[in-house]
């Protein structure tokens, strides 16, 4: 195995690592309103991701990061066209941030309120998008060679298969508008399920009484709803767009992994039915990069234009110090991933928590003198 291939497989499994974790931190956001009735029940839903949903970011950061690294291309050539989608990503992440860290900040009803809405807002929004960001990966996107300095777009007949041409640099050049398709769409009501249901069972597993049985009960619903739209779009993707049958191994496992959940959810098995569903989007994440190889970048206009593996990565020597890096620090990490989520293994009792406790008092905002109260979320 080539480096260039490895980093591929290792950026894929960054991004499985960020969806798996991140998911059910967004599932939670999407449904702080609608699984938390009261103040009690809302931090207590919150109180599920709390430890953890700042670690789960680094996951993006990382994958981020070593796409720079090991396929600058890769990463010059998506920011090219997709700034909009991903700008907008990066602003709900944001917000997001805020919202969780201040709503506790004010011991206020309608504080905390506002804040939830844009917590609860700041969620739908990645959850969709992200969907529609990897089905263009899988898709194709308007994508051609253009020279740098004239702007001129490079016959298809002149770009060579394994290399960059210089002066020239794959760039999107359909617009925002050519990355909106059924295809796409269809993606991001993937992704949004899939996070939905995740965050359903994950404050059902990590909840107790009334609001565990809740999250429980709107699994069961959602479950249905995400398998099948999961099966479509994960049919749909192989037949028409993946170019390695290699990609039917994940997809099975996908489709193994939500069946699975789905029944385990029915009998009221928590843990096997949020580990389940854990692997069904591990494996759908596999199953993306799985469609997209050879390429990082696919064209819908010509194969031609596609950007390659191997035309995306970069030197030998640089690819070479970052598995030798990995290799160091990538077990640690891990380690304390899984230590982190032993650690806050207990369940949250909503019934335990004041909910008048937490906060400065409205009027003692612009009070110095005033200690600080952080008691939870």
């Amino acid at each position: 195995m080539t480096l260039d291939i490895l980093w591929f497989i290792l950026i894929a499994v960054l991004w499985i690592g960020y969806l798996t974790l991140e998911g059910f931190d967004f599932g939670v956001g999407m449904l702080l309103k609608i699984l938390g009735r009261n103040e009690k029940e809302r931090r207590a839903t919150l109180g599920t991701i709390g430890p953890h949903w700042d670690g789960n970011e680094v996951w993006l950061l990382t994958a981020g990061g070593a796409t720079f690294a090991a396929f600058p291309e890769w990463y010059g050539t998506l920011f090219s066209g997709a700034y909009i989608p991903l700008f907008l990503i990066l602003l709900a992440l944001i917000v997001r941030v805020c919202a969780i860290e201040w709503r506790v900040k004010i011991n206020s009803q309608s504080w905390r309120d506002r804040w939830d809405w844009a917590h609860t807002i700041s969620a739908w929004v990645p959850s969709v998008l992200w969907g529609v960001a990897f089905a263009n990966l899988v898709q194709g996107m308007h994508v051609e060679v253009v020279k740098t300095a004239t702007g001129e777009v490079v016959p298809s007949s002149m770009v060579p298969a394994n290399t960059l041409i210089n002066g020239a640099a794959h760039q999107i050049t359909g617009g925002f508008w050519s990355m909106i398709t059924p295809f796409t769409l269809l993606g991001g009501a993937v992704t949004c399920l899939l996070f939905l249901n995740h965050g359903a069972l994950f404050v059902a597993l990590k909840t107790t009484g009334e609001l565990s049985d809740r999250a429980l009960s709107l699994s069961r619903r959602l479950a249905v709803a995400a398998t099948v739209a999961t099966a479509a779009w994960g049919l749909w993707a192989q037949v028409a767009y993946s170019a390695s049958q290699l990609s039917w191994i994940p997809l099975v496992v996908c489709a193994v992994g939500l069946i699975a959940s789905l029944m385990a959810g029915a009998k009221g098995r928590q843990g096997w039915a949020f580990s389940l569903h854990f692997l069904g989007i591990a494996a759908a994440g596999a199953f993306i990069f799985a469609a997209m190889a050879p390429d990082v970048m696919r064209s819908s206009v010509s194969p031609a234009y596609s950007l390659t593996i191997t035309q995306a990565a970069s030197a030998p020597t640089t690819l070479l110090i970052m598995t030798l890096a990995s290799v160091i620090f990538l077990p640690g990490v891990l380690a304390y991933t899984i230590w982190s989520y032993k650690v806050f293994a207990k369940r949250i009792n909503a019934e335990e928590i004041d909910p008048d406790q937490g906060g400065l008092h409205p009027t003692k905002v612009r009070d110095s003198a005033q200690p600080e109260a952080h008691i939870g979320y």
